[in-house]
């Protein structure tokens, strides 16, 4: 009986960023307590599951969450009573049915996956043990390398800088703690080397990362490689970049802004190219629109040197990843489980990827929790490297510390090594 559903109850809180989210709390007849949150993301693609929002004006500005909270209550808690907790699939496709919509639009994504979320916590629970040994099923042997968000782009004064996320990878370190520590030491020299370039103060960026100092990639791509050198840890980084750019893309020219100019897909493909080629990259990830299916399926072919990655272009979601394989498209996805709604669709979208040589790649998202589902994943599905966003803001730093923690917890435990990953 310990295992059964006795209680489900759901709540509006807030994210990191002070915008509400849903929160439920799932609990046993053995008293076992399932927690689960809805993060949202700054860069959200538009065949994302639904965040239902009330729509407002006089709480939070619209983004108020409560009938996606009284849809948990009402709606989904009368139906989990008396299941077992431990049957996510079952669980899952019951909401899934419940909701009938696509987008799962009707109850909300944010309802259905933080209740998802508090029912796979339960089931670890219930067995005493941690979600990620929970997920593993065996030994923990690797801790994945995180990777950094180190300058922002995006609209900052005159400079509109195009690609969104400048990432380093410490992927050569000795070990996790070693990683961390060049992180924030990069992260922290930054600002003086900034300084430097043009003669401003660095601003912090909506995902908490500095504030791109210029319009051109290149130039930031060289001011976090500089940062690295001048803390000693050249050879053992590497970069990586979220170019998020549907933002930058108009649809009725066809046409993506860069750098002062407007260029079309082939042009984009062949800067990315330029850059991978100048510079060591392990990953590019959403360089092109959410709907560009034939570019993606060109800079695949034209860009050899680093991982092609995509994030709103699949959402985690198994049929678009199944499309961008058959059109042989992309080296791996993000992995954001709120994306697609419930952790069932998330495992098999993995598993799917896995069996045809893709990565997962992990990542938490701009508005995030503490004790984010997705780090239980990266160490449970034993995945090599993650996004962790920048080494700023609580969140964030728990994600670190649940690396370092989980390796120390783990005899022979040690960071994950990708040199057969490298392209460069």
């Amino acid at each position: 009986m310990s295992a059964v559903i006795r209680k489900v109850q759901a709540r509006q809180l807030i994210d990191c960023k002070c915008r509400p989210l849903v929160e439920v709390d799932v609990v046993t007849e053995g008293g076992f307590l399932g927690r689960g949150e809805a993060p949202t993301g700054s860069s959200v693609g538009m065949y994302e599951s639904c965040v239902l929002r009330d729509g407002d004006a006089g709480e939070y500005h619209g983004m108020s969450v409560h009938r996606a909270v009284q849809n948990v209550n009402e709606v989904i808690a009368p139906q989990l009573i008396g299941m077992d907790v431990s049957d996510q699939e079952k669980i899952d496709q019951l909401m899934i049915d419940l909701d009938g919509t696509e987008n799962k639009g009707k109850l909300g994504g944010n309802a259905i996956y933080s209740t998802s979320i508090a029912c796979f916590r339960a089931a670890a629970a219930v067995q005493n043990i941690p979600l990620y040994e929970y997920i593993a099923g065996g030994n923990i042997r690797t801790v994945s390398i995180p990777s950094f968000n180190m300058i922002n782009g995006g609209k900052n004064g005159s400079i509109c800088q195009a690609f969104n996320e400048f990432i380093m990878m410490p992927y050569r370190a000795g070990d996790i703690e070693e990683a961390v520590e060049i992180a924030v030491d990069v992260f922290q020299k930054l600002p003086d080397i900034m300084r430097k370039y043009n003669g401003e103060e660095p601003g912090i960026g909506r995902s908490y990362g500095w504030t791109a100092p210029s319009e051109d990639p290149e130039e930031c791509v060289k001011l976090i490689l500089e940062a690295v050198d001048q803390c000693g840890y050249t050879g053992k980084c590497a970069l990586a970049f979220d170019c998020a750019i549907s933002d930058m893309y108009d649809a009725d020219t066809h046409t993506y802004y860069l750098n002062g100019k407007r260029l079309v897909s082939e042009e984009i493909i062949s800067y990315v190219k330029y850059l991978t080629e100048k510079y060591p990259f392990v990953f590019v990830e959403d360089m092109l629109d959410e709907n560009d299916w034939e570019g993606y399926a060109k800079a695949h072919r034209a860009i050899d040197r680093t991982l092609i990655i995509a994030d709103d272009f699949t959402v985690t979601n198994e049929k678009r990843i199944r499309r961008a394989v058959e059109a042989d498209s992309i080296d791996g996805f993000i992995l954001k489980p709120n994306q697609v709604g419930t952790i069932t669709e998330a495992l098999r979208a993995h598993e799917y990827a896995r069996e045809k040589g893709l990565l997962s790649i992990p990542s938490g998202r701009s508005g995030g929790v503490i004790g984010d589902v997705v780090m239980d994943l990266a160490v449970g599905l034993q995945i090599p490297f993650i996004k962790n966003g920048c080494p700023r803001s609580g969140e964030r730093i728990d994600k670190l510390n649940f690396l370092m923690r989980v390796k120390d917890q783990h005899p022979g435990c040690h960071m994950a090594n990708i040199d057969h990953l490298v392209r460069f």
